[in-house]
C-alpha cells in the first residue's frame, strides 16, 4: 500500500488522562464515558466520531465526480456507542447519518454506498463493528 499521509498520537492515563497529536498541534484532556467526577474533557468515542464523520464526508466528495453526480451540500454525523460483547470483549456500534442536498434519494444512496467502500474508517471497521448507514435528502431550505 502506498502511504499518502501518516500521523501519530500519544495518550497517557487512559480514559482519564490526556491525549495529543505528537506534533503538538492538538490535545485533549480525557474523561471516561461514565464520567461521574464532573471533570470536563473528551472521550475517545467522541474523537473517533469526529474523525469518521470528516473522513466519510470527504470520501463522498471524492467519489461523487466518478459517479457523475454533484451534491450541493452534505454533512455526515457519526454516532458511536460502546458496549460489551459475549465473552467480555468491548466493541463499538455505529450509526452514520448522511444529509445530502441537490440529489435524488437514489443518487444519494449510490453516493453513500460508494463512499462507504472507499472511506478508510469504513474499511477499518468493516466486518468487525456493527455499522448502519442512514440517508436524508433535503432541499436547500432544510440545511
Amino acid at each position: 500500500m502506498k502511504i499518502f499521509y501518516h500521523t501519530s498520537a500519544t495518550a497517557t492515563g487512559g480514559r482519564d488522562g490526556h491525549t495529543r497529536v505528537d506534533d503538538g498541534s492538538i490535545g485533549f484532556d480525557l474523561v471516561g464515558f461514565q464520567n461521574e467526577s464532573g471533570k470536563i474533557g473528551t472521550n475517545p468515542e467522541q474523537l473517533f466520531a469526529m474523525g469518521y464523520a470528516a473522513c466519510f464526508d470527504s470520501a463522498m466528495n471524492h467519489v461523487a465526480p466518478t459517479l457523475g453526480i454533484k451534491p450541493t451540500k452534505s454533512s455526515t454525523t457519526v454516532g458511536v456507542g460502546i458496549g460489551q460483547k459475549e465473552g467480555g470483549a468491548f466493541s463499538l456500534d455505529l450509526d452514520i447519518t448522511i444529509t445530502v442536498e441537490g440529489l435524488s434519494l437514489e443518487e444519494a444512496k449510490k453516493l453513500i454506498e460508494k463512499a462507504h467502500e472507499v472511506c478508510p474508517y469504513s474499511n477499518a471497521v468493516r466486518g468487525n463493528v456493527e455499522c448502519r448507514l442512514h440517508v436524508k435528502v433535503v432541499n436547500k431550505f432544510d440545511l
